[in-house]
């Protein structure tokens, strides 16, 4: 299952600094996670693409919400939604 999620960040270096600890505490914490990558996009808006196992492992880790630090921290540096979206790759 993959997970498209677009955002806005004003401050780039932030957002970068953050990302490893991020990944590392999916890694970690998030059963099924199986890689993301982070895509720059024009006007401070980035995309996440994220690859799960499953469904269900996705809602899992929703549910968790940033329950850890380096996750924490990158989701504070994220300053809006712009979409988010799921789907099945083929």
């Amino acid at each position: 299952m993959i997970e498209l999620t677009r955002f806005t960040a004003r401050d780039r270096a932030r957002l970068l600094a953050a990302r490893p600890a991020m990944l590392a505490d999916f890694q970690a914490d998030r059963e099924g996670f199986l890689g993301a990558r982070l895509v720059e996009l024009p006007g401070n808006e980035w995309l996440d693409i994220v690859e799960w196992r499953s469904a269900e492992d996705f809602r899992a880790s929703r549910a968790k919400g940033p329950n850890r630090p380096g996750i924490e921290e990158f989701f504070a540096a994220i300053d809006g939604l712009v979409s988010d979206e799921q789907g099945e790759a083929r």
